[in-house]
């Protein structure tokens, strides 16, 4: 079951929180003003903002997601507490919590766009909170750490200290509740191990996608790769980009006479992709491609197979949507050029896109390795510039059909991204 599951909240405690269960959520920013939203309770106003933060990013989805949005208000005496803003606030706060208790409430709005299902709950747990000194409330002031979180307090960083018990959950109080969200995916049909399965290794937000050209090597890095990847491709032909990012390689594709199209698992990369590639970029996994059997003339995956758990399940589908005699062409052996560079020796775990694992799995599937090349990256810590081996694979030509077994039919309908002409190909 492949879920595409995104956190609606730029909270850093939350993502951390989702990843240490194993999970690692898409993150798309609400955006939503908290300041102005009132509710009749502290515990309603923190469902009130979680509800109105998942909707926000439901609103400006273009694939189905199961999206979870999430807000945490502190409640003492009835009064409700959210983040105070400022040193002066945060100080009065903490001196007003000191030596007694609160309770965090924690809404949860979970919407599920492919059952159109929209759940909303609250988790609350008791916090109790040290007598701290004066001088223990401005230094911790000093931090900035209160005055960003609701409650002007952490359980799990510099404020830990300053806790002295809970009753409920702990994962509540940091800011989502485990348990909770697990019950929750249930009613709308998904089991917590899916999203174990389905989540991205990296995963890209609005910030990392805006400056992944800068910190990547940039147009350098972007034409060095393509020309290598143009020395390997069919001319004529029409290539799909897996993983294409920002666009950046493709585009120089492009500029090389090929119809490029793209597909990735980052909405935030796609913006950028999108203006490089306009009209031919889509939000698709790369291990369940929206395309009909044997539709693409080449295939080209430029550092992502090192990054997967398991690289056969996206070889498979390369596979199936090549045409006979069409080209896989990826990178190979990232991380050990990486470490080359860096003058470390090779890594003893073998990578997903290790060239020895590449060439078996690749043959299973009916490719066969047929060409090589390489080009240089950014220079790396000990100024050395890695060289990033390049390699081809060919699809075999398929078998009389009478002994051929039923093809797949279309996952979706992304006319951007159809790799080839029905009429012509197959």
């Amino acid at each position: 079951m492949n879920v595409r599951f995104v956190l609606a909240s730029a909270s850093p405690a939350r993502l951390k929180t989702l990843r240490s269960a194993g999970v690692e959520p898409e993150v798309i920013v609400s955006g939503v003003d908290e300041d102005d939203i009132t509710a009749e309770s502290p515990g309603e106003l923190a469902r009130l903002l979680a509800t109105l933060k998942a909707r926000a990013v439901v609103a400006n989805l273009t694939e189905h997601a199961t999206v979870l949005g999430c807000d945490s208000v502190l409640e003492i005496d009835g009064v409700a507490y959210g983040k105070p803003g400022t040193p002066e606030a945060s100080r009065e706060r903490l001196r007003f919590m000191r030596g007694r208790s609160g309770v965090l409430h924690t809404g949860h709005c979970l919407f599920d766009t492919a059952s159109k299902q929209e759940l909303r709950e609250l988790e609350s747990t008791t916090v109790y909170f040290a007598d701290l000194t004066d001088e223990e409330i401005d230094a911790y002031v000093a931090t900035g750490e209160p005055l960003v979180v609701a409650g002007s307090f952490t359980v799990d960083g510099l404020g830990g200290p300053f806790v002295t018990g809970i009753e409920g959950d702990y994962h509540n109080v940091v800011g989502l509740s485990l348990p909770l969200l697990r019950r929750m995916l249930a009613e709308v049909g998904i089991a917590w191990p899916a999203l174990w399965k389905s989540s991205p290794r990296i995963e890209y937000d609005a910030t990392e996608a805006a400056r992944y050209d800068e910190t990547r090597g940039g147009t350098v890095r972007a034409e060095a790769a393509a020309e290598a990847v143009h020395s390997l491709l069919p001319k004529g032909g029409r290539v799909l980009e897996l993983a294409v990012g920002t666009g950046s390689v493709g585009a120089e594709l492009v500029a090389r006479g090929h119809l490029v199209h793209g597909v990735d698992l980052s909405t935030a990369m796609l913006r950028h992709a999108s203006i490089r590639l306009p009209g031919h970029v889509a939000a698709a996994d790369a291990a369940k491609l929206p395309i009909a059997d044997r539709r693409c003339d080449a295939v080209v995956a430029v550092w992502l197979l090192h990054l997967l758990d398991d690289s056969e399940p996206v070889i498979a589908e390369v596979a199936r949507v090549l045409r006979p005699d069409g080209v896989f062409i990826t990178t190979t052996d990232k991380s050990d050029a990486s470490r080359y560079a860096d003058g470390r020796g090779p890594n003893d775990t073998r990578s997903q896109d290790s060239l020895a694992h590449l060439v078996a799995t690749a043959a299973r599937h009916g490719l066969i390795l047929d060409g090589a090349t390489s080009f240089p990256g950014p220079p790396r810590n000990t100024a050395q510039s890695p060289l990033y081996p390049l390699v081809r694979f060919r699809r075999k030509a398929d078998r009389p059909a009478a002994s051929r077994g039923s093809t797949h039919q279309m996952v979706g309908s992304h006319p951007g991204i159809s790799c080839g002409n029905p009429q012509t190909r197959g």
